[in-house]
């Protein structure tokens, strides 16, 4: 299972609004008979690319797969009927499938004769598909929110210049982080101080569409001139339901109610969500990401801090929603590496959002 969950990880990136998953098929006698993962929507599932390398070996074998498999017919047939077809005899899943309209598949086996066992490291399993499930079971995409800062936590200087705080190394492991998001969101205050393009500047896994940026920007402040509305790649900016929107927005603005301070950032998700935007890469300056984090919409933190002191100049992170200790946000770390000369940090909450009823997407 572990080799089917490293298998699973090679499609970060380029399987959404699918899941990433990961397939090993061992035969009769235990030996490995194929492997496969999802590597685009639309493509082969892992389970189709197994059994193909496989071929009559896998006859009476076992397959071990990171998701239960589908048991719905959509660009591709259900792996279900794919394993029952190809002779498996057992099938061993790490995690269930959330989607109604895909689950079922380790029913269908069991009906058929299939021994089937579920549960086999879901935690490791459900840590590289961490994106897609929550954007199947909360409704909303899964939010990263990352930042850059000083080790004193100074994302800029005092007069707020800001290029560059952390390394070429850093910056390019940030193009990676983009890659492998579905949309780039950053705040009014980033684009107007920063002029940001909010582009993946790596090759694209295949198939794969460009990302999509989103400005939160309530008042449709966004200049004509602005990088992040050149051609590189769609835009998105979420403007208030009562904003004046000048006509070079027009076509990328999309209203959404107010809230304190600015955009509701659940309507924003929601809207995200209803577009297939199964991943965010919160890149907006500290106010924003204060507010995603008031909210309880930050699912991870990937911080790159640089061994360097300010000691005066913005925070990276503004107001979250804490105004005593009792209500600090705890994390966990998941990741602590150095990145060139400086550290790369990724943290999860300690109590990570609730779940909603899984819905359909």
């Amino acid at each position: 299972m572990r080799r089917a969950i490293a298998l699973a990880a090679r499609g970060l990136g380029g399987t959404s609004p699918n899941p990433v998953v990961g397939c090993v098929i061992l035969d009769p006698s235990g030996e490995v008979a194929g492997e496969g993962f999802h590597a685009y929507a639309g493509g082969p599932h892992a389970e189709v690319v197994a059994l193909r390398e496989a071929g009559e070996r896998a006859r009476g074998g076992t397959a071990y797969v990171t998701l239960e498999p589908c048991n719905h017919t959509g660009r591709t047939g259900p792996c279900s009927a794919a394993l029952l077809e190809a002779g498996v005899a057992r099938v061993v899943v790490a995690v269930s499938d959330p989607n109604p309209k895909a689950a079922g598949g380790a029913a269908v086996l069991r009906r058929h004769g299939v021994r089937v066992d579920e549960g086999v490291l879901a935690a490791e399993a459900e840590e590289v598909n961490a994106a897609w499930l929550t954007f199947m079971r909360t409704g909303r995409p899964h939010v990263t929110w990352k930042f850059a800062a000083t080790v004193d936590g100074r994302s800029a200087a005092e007069d707020g210049t800001s290029q560059w705080i952390t390394s070429p190394e850093a910056r390019a492991d940030v193009h990676r982080l983009r890659a492998e998001s579905d949309a780039v969101v950053a705040g009014i205050g980033t684009v107007l101080a920063d002029d940001p393009r909010l582009t993946a500047r790596v090759p694209a896994p295949p198939r794969r569409t460009p990302v999509l940026r989103v400005v939160v920007d309530s008042a449709a402040r966004t200049p004509a001139g602005a990088r992040v509305l050149d051609d590189e790649a769609p835009t998105l900016v979420a403007v208030a339901e009562d904003a004046a929107v000048p006509a070079h927005l027009s076509h990328l603005a999309v209203r959404l109610p107010r809230a304190a301070g600015g955009i509701d950032l659940r309507a924003l998700l929601a809207e995200l969500h209803r577009r297939q935007v199964v991943s965010v890469l919160l890149e907006g300056g500290p106010t924003l990401a204060g507010a995603f984090l008031r909210e309880g919409l930050v699912d991870r933190v990937v911080g790159y801090l640089a061994p360097a002191l300010l000691g005066a100049g913005p925070a990276a992170l503004g107001a979250a929603g804490v105004s005593t200790i009792t209500e600090i946000h705890r994390l966990e770390f998941a990741e602590v590496a150095p990145i060139g000369p400086d550290v790369k940090l990724v943290l999860r909450p300690k109590s990570p959002v609730r779940p909603q009823s899984p819905k359909e997407s």
